[in-house]
């Protein structure tokens, strides 16, 4: 891999290169680019969280893993010139683990378009909470389950789940043990359209997942005009303002999540108001504004490349004057 991203590099010739990871590629990649005097943008969407679950450790363990993998994070990242995080907290979160030199918040962006023109739900009795994302451990889809049966028995509410992971079959099960499984729809992995359409008949879109850098399904439900409940955790709070487009509850607490959604599932106006709200809110997360930031950085960086190459190079051309006096 590494000759061919050497390869690629001085084919291509580029005055900045933008990794997306610390791993595989973007770890070869951000090498390279050293070697060649090639400036380095990266983006952190890790998070050593969204990997444990895959291989169960111990407590001790999973956190010695933890620990070497912030290492790891560290030591890539502190080869690049900038680096961003897709929100204030996950800057936060980096500095925290030991990261230092430059780093911004830089939202991942969203094309609003695609979910404001989509038109609204149809007539339907049924209340619908949704959940857009990885069936896995850190999104805690059971704490939703678990608060179900917990919301009051006059809000006839059906929960829809868009995703896949490796906690579905367990999932799947503890709706069957909870009584629930009639009011329940998995569609596992669905398309582009299918999402859209998850957006537009929800009353309520859910995340309770606690490893959040930004949840950029958050994000879409807050631009199909969603009010959103969501654990009070990681960058979550960033989005949901408590009494304005949705509320936060303490993670794992599914009384507090029944509470939350039986407040905004049983006023109808409530509901269109916060809707509103989280539309305004997420506009400042449009795509366009991303972009304009990203490419402002990619000047910064290439600029003060060439300042510090011209500066080296003058200490190169000056040095044999001086040793000849």
């Amino acid at each position: 891999m590494r000759g061919e991203v050497a390869r690629l590099l001085s084919r291509i010739a580029p005055d900045v290169v933008h990794v997306q990871s610390h791993f595989g590629v973007g770890r070869t990649l951000i090498a390279a680019a050293r070697r060649a005097g090639v400036p380095v943008v990266a983006t952190n969407h890790f998070m050593p969280e969204n990997l444990i679950g895959y291989v169960p450790l111990p407590g001790r363990l999973a956190a010695a893993a933890c620990r070497l993998a912030w290492r790891d994070c560290r030591r890539v990242f502190r080869r690049a010139r900038i680096v961003t995080a897709p929100t204030p907290r996950a800057v936060r979160l980096l500095r925290e683990q030991g990261l230092d030199g430059t780093i911004l918040p830089v939202s991942c962006g969203l094309d609003l378009r695609r979910f404001a023109q989509h038109p609204g739900r149809g007539a339907d009795e049924r209340l619908r909470v949704l959940f857009v994302g990885r069936l896995d451990a850190e999104k805690n889809v059971d704490v939703l389950l678990r608060a179900l049966p917990l919301l009051p028995a006059r809000l006839p509410v059906t929960v829809e789940i868009v995703g896949d992971g490796s906690r579905r079959g367990e999932l799947e099960g503890l709706a069957r043990t909870l009584g629930v499984a009639d009011r329940v729809v998995f569609h596992g992995l669905v398309g582009d359209q299918e999402v859209l359409d998850a957006y537009a008949r929800c009353d309520v879109f859910c995340m309770p997942g606690t490893a959040e850098l930004q949840s950029l399904a958050t994000m879409e439900a807050m631009a199909a005009g969603k009010p959103v409940v969501a654990a009070d955790a990681m960058a979550l709070p960033h989005l949901v303002h408590p009494g304005r487009n949705g509320l936060l509850f303490p993670p794992g607490d599914a009384p507090a999540l029944a509470a939350a959604l039986g407040s905004i599932l049983g006023d109808p106006a409530v509901r269109a108001e916060m809707g509103d709200a989280s539309r305004e809110i997420v506009a400042r997360h449009d795509i366009a504004a991303t972009l304009d930031t990203f490419e402002s950085l990619y000047q910064e960086a290439a600029e003060a490349s060439r300042r510090l190459s011209t500066a080296r190079r003058g200490d190169r051309y000056e040095h044999p004057a001086h040793s000849g006096r």
